[in-house]
């Protein structure tokens, strides 16, 4: 069995499209992307399921790297996985705040989120104009799930739009849970 860590990737809601940080690095650096039923009409239970399933899958340790509604994923799953030791670490970016008025109705099984502290460790990423998620309640969120929390400033959703291309600066966080693998290894 290889031991090679597998980097999953976590889009959100409406999937992650060509010009996102996450199909970048999906290209770049084989990331495998965690493929879900109904992007458009999510439902968690079936998210967690897809997860589960990728993990499984995985010939060896995982690090996730999840945006939006796959870092709500991260949580959700973490609190019902046996698997979640196989997780070195998560990469958690500008998540959606799926309690929000605007996204009850299509976000309904999302609610509530989950809140509990992962099991494994983590970073997460807010910013302060992000449309999706207040910097607050991201902030809220990191502590929770016991993340340690990136003030990334005014860069929107994270996302496409931010203009960040192949995002550098997000995989040298991302590797910094590849390299604790190979650290203890």
């Amino acid at each position: 069995m290889s031991t090679d860590t597998t980097v999953l990737i976590l889009p959100g809601w409406q999937n992650s499209g060509p010009d996102h940080w996450q199909s970048r690095w999906e290209v770049l650096y084989g990331d495998q992307r965690v493929q879900q039923h109904d992007w458009m009409q999510p439902l968690r239970g079936d998210w967690m399921a897809q997860l589960e399933e990728a993990v499984l899958a995985a010939h060896g340790p995982v690090v996730l790297a999840a945006h939006s509604l796959g870092c709500l994923l991260t949580a959700a799953w973490a609190q019902h996985s046996r698997n979640t030791h196989r997780v070195v670490g998560a990469l958690l970016v500008a998540p959606g705040d799926a309690e929000r008025e605007e996204f009850r109705a299509p976000l309904k099984s999302w609610s509530p989120i989950v809140l509990q502290r992962l099991p494994f460790a983590s970073t997460l990423l807010g910013s302060h104009d992000d449309p999706y998620c207040a910097f607050e309640r991201a902030q809220q969120l990191a502590n929770a799930w016991g993340s340690a929390f990136v003030d990334y400033g005014n860069k929107g959703h994270i996302n496409a739009e931010s203009g960040l291309g192949e995002w550098p600066e997000g995989r040298a966080l991302l590797n910094r849970y590849l390299d604790l693998k190979k650290e203890n290894a």
